[in-house]
């Protein structure tokens, strides 16, 4: 009678303590949730993840609060996240690179498989090939001939070294044999302002959109899937150099450990808002779109692309030690 006594007693302590855990998954949230954004405010990540913040605060009664953490092309905002308490009040958003060219080019403080869990591809980000007006350059191959001639004179800004803004210079200097310079900032709001001042002369990020509609950049390409709708005639930079397949995606990352009915109830809310008509719209103003994806689908293309960035990075023999 003891014996089952006990057991009876480890039982009920087992779900005593595993009841609040699926209580707490089904009123998920309670209190305020924090969203660690690895770039600055005013960059594409940034402009990504603020609508659908707003949104879930709307949808499930308690606010979403930003945290942007920059710096280390991304890797100290990671690292902040997957060092969070796996609560389902600790989150983090990343784009791509941080999380599959940073690791293939260098030692990083977290390992992109092991520790953390993919909740939601959200949104992609088309990136660009933009000069500023002083460029006497008016297509990609133009470009191409000034940078030629005019070797050492060229610089390009990024959003930080192991982004795929770098990666789109590395790869035309790769396959055109020019040597434009690269100028790594630490994100996409600081470089955009060294680029319309005129201090770099090339740029790639999606947030240069609005200054190119209005006449403080010249569009020379675009590195996407598609054609922007609101350039037509602008070429995709693989129309060009088919050696270009890259996009820019940014996901939704929880800490390891957090609770996996937690995991698929933000999912479901984010997948919710990414078809929302309004967030379409307002996302093509910035050079983005919304995206669906269940945590499987996004765990497969975050594998599929650490493999295909890493091979890229070692044909550039990208080092960033």
């Amino acid at each position: 009678m003891k014996i089952r006594a006990g057991l009876w007693a480890v039982a009920l302590s087992l779900l005593t303590l595993t009841a609040p855990a699926t209580a707490n998954a089904q009123d998920w949230p309670i209190k305020p949730v924090k969203l660690i954004l690895n770039y600055a405010p005013g960059g594409s990540t940034d402009n990504a993840t603020r609508p659908f913040a707003e949104r879930l605060s709307t949808a499930l009664g308690q606010q979403f609060v930003i945290e942007n953490k920059s710096g280390a092309a991304g890797a100290i905002g990671v690292e902040a996240g997957i060092k969070a308490p796996p609560d389902g009040y600790n989150f983090f958003v990343t784009p791509v690179a941080s999380v599959t060219v940073l690791p293939n080019a260098r030692k990083t403080p977290y390992d992109p498989f092991t520790d953390m869990i993919p909740i939601a591809q959200f949104a992609d980000s088309t990136l660009i090939f933009a000069v500023h007006p002083s460029v006497p350059a008016n297509t990609i191959q133009e470009f191409v001939a000034y940078a030629k001639a005019n070797p050492g004179k060229v610089n390009f800004g990024s959003s930080g070294l192991g982004t795929l803004t770098q990666m789109v210079i590395e790869t035309l200097n790769n396959v055109t044999g020019i040597k434009v310079e690269h100028i790594p900032y630490r994100g996409g709001s600081e470089s955009l302002a060294d680029f319309l001042a005129g201090h770099v002369q090339a740029f790639s990020e999606g947030n240069a959109l609005p200054h190119i509609k209005a006449g403080k950049a010249k569009l020379l390409a675009v590195v996407d899937s598609e054609r922007h709708p609101d350039f037509p005639s602008v070429p995709m930079m693989s129309e060009i150099y088919p050696e270009y397949d890259i996009i820019n995606w940014f996901g939704i990352f929880a800490p390891k450990g957090t609770a996996e009915p937690i995991i698929r109830k933000f999912n479901a809310e984010v997948n919710k808002i990414a078809k929302l008509p309004e967030i379409k719209e307002h996302f093509l103003k910035l050079a983005l779109k919304p995206r669906v994806s269940t945590p499987e689908e996004f765990a497969a293309r975050l594998r599929k692309d650490f493999d295909r960035y890493g091979a890229l990075v070692r044909e550039l023999k990208m080092t960033l030690e």
